[in-house]
């Protein structure tokens, strides 16, 4: 009755609409927890995170595609 109340509020045209939307931002919480956790248990740099720093991560994240 929830889902059907969100649909009739017109946020949504469907109740997989809605479905779909649930599911979406739950695997960007999931995402983003796993990306938190990784940084957590990683290494600490020295380096300062300047300028320079993002421009060599922006580099390194490019070579990989």
């Amino acid at each position: 009755s929830f889902v059907d109340s969100q649909v009739s509020d017109g946020d949504y045209t469907s109740s997989s609409e809605y479905v779909r939307e649930l599911l979406r931002k739950e695997q960007d919480r999931v995402r983003l927890r796993r990306m938190l956790l990784d940084g957590f248990e990683s290494e600490l740099s020295d380096e300062p995170m300047d300028s320079r720093y993002f421009d060599k991560l922006r580099k390194r994240i490019a070579e990989k595609r």
